[in-house]
């Protein structure tokens, strides 16, 4: 083959470093990006916490909000930018804001965004809620309380027991889950225990006698409060809070079911539960009423609050009216550049000062980076908003059907910015705080020839459920028919597939005794 040399004109996209940092910092969570932050605070040390004042983030952001697109426009954010030099500002030569306004921005919202980004590794979210900052005060507040095992210390500190007998309650104190229940059978606890002891495994007295004073503890463990606490599984853990309750056929019988026929009540199959247990039909009724008050996980009111705790990304407050979106000033952390680091290289700007300038305009970078992300939050939100008004009025009953192509195309984003904004970002509202994904969802025909959300359609589901008489419960046929009659078509599958996610259960498993 003979060597040749060929010319070629082709097209790419190049991201530039700036810019490939801005697209992640805006899928991150909030709990991501403050931790993101802290990485950045140590690393760079340019960058630093502000206290107050007109250079926190806060303040930038209506810079960022407000960043014009004229040339007018930008001549008075120069305006802006000269005037605070003159304060003292340590802008370098490197970094211009007003052109930041004109170019970046352009090209995040109207051309470079409009392509897919093959060499970007989209990383999913790791946090559930998305917002578990220690920092956030809810999450000091609700770490306050006690949790199982300290309130289980408590008490035992008050009963009488020998050093070896107190020792062996919190071996099985510790082994608890945090529903409450032995995490795992008293046989392997024993087994455990004896290796931490270096017992030999031939020494058969040494090790019967443990296990014997294990099931000893579990004795004490199980005296304890709250009721039920220590039980290997739920049949167990019922028994244990039905022999509290005063002596009566219906408790003689609820015992009965929890220790053998859990499974037949659950089926709600009357007929076999009467075949086992030749009990009449008022008895059985009494019998799961005593079931019903018990708590199947006595450690519940003790698990810690904080996976459940999430912090808004978005404030949705009346506006005469209609409605607007806000950013929630407790998740936008305050940042600010060094003066003093800044001012020492301020006269060494002509290479004297190294790799220090270029960490000084990635400070500033990374600033404007995060101002970029919370503008386009607040974007999308208020897009979001002014399409689902009867939402915020009435309730998900008044959902409008939505996809991310037409706040893409309202907004002159791409779907994939859209689709990184809504993902582990939450929006506080009149009916409670939701995941701005929840705001869009496919549309179903109705008689009328318009759409009806699924979301709205998920809504109807459940209050029909709600109302449905506990002894007849509405099977998903029927329920497909009700929504039929009210000009909704949605086929019997749809229904189940929206019942199973709202988490209810069928229509057998719903019947009363």
């Amino acid at each position: 083959m003979k060597p040749s040399l060929q010319v070629r004109l082709s097209q790419h996209l190049a991201l530039t470093p700036q810019l490939q940092q801005s697209i992640r910092l805006l899928q991150l969570s909030t709990l991501e990006l403050h931790q993101e932050i802290e990485q950045m605070l140590e690393a760079n040390p340019f960058l630093d916490v502000e206290d107050g004042g007109d250079d926190s983030l806060a303040y930038g952001l209506e810079r960022v909000a407000a960043t014009p697109e004229s040339g007018a426009g930008a001549e008075r954010e120069k305006e802006r930018l000269s005037e605070r030099e003159d304060a003292g500002s340590d802008e370098p030569a490197g970094v211009d804001t007003a052109e930041f306004g004109a170019t970046e921005r352009d090209d995040w919202e109207n051309g470079t965004e409009r392509d897919d980004f093959d060499g970007i590794r989209e990383a999913p979210s790791n946090s559930p809620s998305g917002s578990g900052d220690d920092d956030f005060e809810p999450v000091d507040a609700a770490s306050s309380g006690p949790t199982l095992q300290e309130h289980l210390r408590r008490q035992l500190l008050g009963m009488r027991l020998s050093d070896e007998d107190a020792a062996t309650v919190m071996v099985l104190i510790e082994s608890l889950d945090e529903d409450g229940w032995l995490a795992d059978p008293l046989a392997e606890i024993a087994e455990r225990v004896a290796a931490s002891l270096d017992i030999p495994e031939d020494d058969l007295e040494a090790r019967e006698d443990l296990f014997e004073r294990l099931r000893c503890g579990l004795k004490w463990l199980q005296s304890l409060e709250p009721t039920g606490v220590g039980a290997a599984n739920l049949g167990e853990c019922l028994c244990l809070q039905l022999r509290e309750k005063p002596a009566s056929p219906a408790r003689k019988l609820a015992m009965r079911i929890a220790e053998q026929h859990l499974e037949l009540l659950a089926r709600r199959d009357m007929k076999k539960l009467t075949q086992a247990t030749g009990a009449d039909e008022a008895l059985l009724r009494e019998a799961q009423a005593l079931i019903l008050t018990c708590e199947p996980k006595p450690g519940r009111p003790f698990t810690r609050a904080e996976a459940n705790i999430i912090v808004p990304d978005v404030i949705v407050q009346k506006a005469g009216r209609g409605w607007k979106a806000v950013l929630n000033p407790d998740v936008m952390p305050k940042l600010k550049i060094n003066d003093l680091y800044a001012q020492a290289i301020r006269g060494q700007r002509n290479g004297a000062a190294g790799g220090l300038s270029s960490r000084l305009q990635e400070a500033r970078w990374f600033m404007k980076n995060i101002l970029q992300r919370f503008d386009t939050i607040l974007r999308v939100s208020q897009a979001i908003v002014e399409r689902q008004k009867g939402f915020f009025t009435h309730g998900e009953i008044a959902m409008k059907p939505l996809v991310l192509r037409e706040i893409a195309d309202e907004l002159g984003l791409h779907e994939s910015t859209i689709s990184r904004v809504t993902t582990a970002k939450y929006m506080n509202t009149p009916f409670g705080t939701f995941e701005l994904k929840y705001f869009f969802g496919s549309s179903l025909n109705t008689e009328a020839g318009g759409n009806a959300s699924s979301t709205a359609v998920r809504a109807l589901i459940k209050q029909l459920v709600a109302n449905e008489d506990p002894a007849k419960p509405l099977s998903d046929s029927q329920l497909s028919d009700m929504l039929s009659e009210q000009g909704i078509q949605v086929a019997r599958r749809t229904v189940a597939k929206y019942r199973e996610a709202l988490k209810i259960a069928p229509a057998n498993l719903r019947k009363a005794l």
